[in-house]
């Protein structure tokens, strides 16, 4: 894989749930990312989308859900969020 990914092709969509929202009021936000990035890509990749400073990057992968269809059981694809700490002076707006 290249070092380098487009930004758009790293973050695919900000996460907005309630305990996210309640993160980002300590300028901690919630990002679905592409399970390749690394932790420098999803910072440089959040700093050119929504030009903001970074100060650190936490990442988890979440196992996929089985779900139950008529036809059986699908295993669901593996997600990999992104909590991203930016400067206290900045700020994204989401909504």
């Amino acid at each position: 894989m290249s070092d380098q990914m487009i930004a758009t092709t790293v973050v695919r969509r900000p996460l907005i749930t309630e305990k996210a929202t309640f993160a980002s009021e300590h300028n901690r936000y919630t990002f679905e990312v592409d399970r390749r990035a690394s932790k420098p890509q999803i910072k440089q990749a959040v700093q050119e989308l929504y030009e903001v400073r970074v100060l650190s990057v936490a990442t988890q992968v979440r196992k996929g859900a089985r779900k139950r269809t008529r036809f059986g059981y699908v295993d669901m694809p593996a997600v990999k969020r992104a909590i991203v700490k930016i400067h206290p002076e900045d700020k994204i707006e989401l909504f």
